[in-house]
């Protein structure tokens, strides 16, 4: 693994480790300012760190029990500033009402070292769905 994979696995499992503890300024320390988000819900778009922590602070209170946030087949490539990444996540916690909610969600971002470290420029969580119904399948597994 070359240094700046290491380096690259490093920022991932810090920002998984920071949504596991449901940290949202943890979390929004591994994005840059300048972020472009496409979250797998509520609107098509989230420009920018601040916008995107409003967002985050939202999800995190959607299931207010304990939780889990898993990366899987986490892939990722890197040279000089500029590095791509891709994974299944799996995130399961419990609403108010005590009941379990779980799902997979595909992950891919992109990376840039800025000021001497790695940040998340783009982030895009995405669901497959069914065309026929317009339902999200958020059942599947890997």
């Amino acid at each position: 693994m070359s240094t700046v994979q290491s380096e690259l696995k490093a920022l991932v499992d810090s920002w998984e480790a920071a949504n596991r503890d449901r940290d949202v300024e943890a979390i929004l320390g591994h994005y840059a300012d300048d972020l472009l988000a496409f979250d797998a819900i509520l609107q098509l778009q989230f420009k920018g760190r601040e916008v995107y922590k409003a967002h985050w602070q939202a999800c995190l209170e959607m299931c207010s029990g304990p939780m889990s946030f898993e990366v899987h087949q986490l892939q990722q490539w890197g040279e000089g500033d500029v590095g791509f990444g891709h994974f299944l996540c799996h995130c399961a916690g419990t609403d108010a009402e005590g009941n379990a909610q779980s799902c997979w969600m595909r992950v891919t971002q992109g990376y840039r070292r800025i000021g001497g470290q790695w940040r998340i420029v783009h982030d895009h969580f995405s669901a497959p769905f069914d065309p026929q119904s317009g339902q999200a399948l958020f059942e599947l597994q890997p």
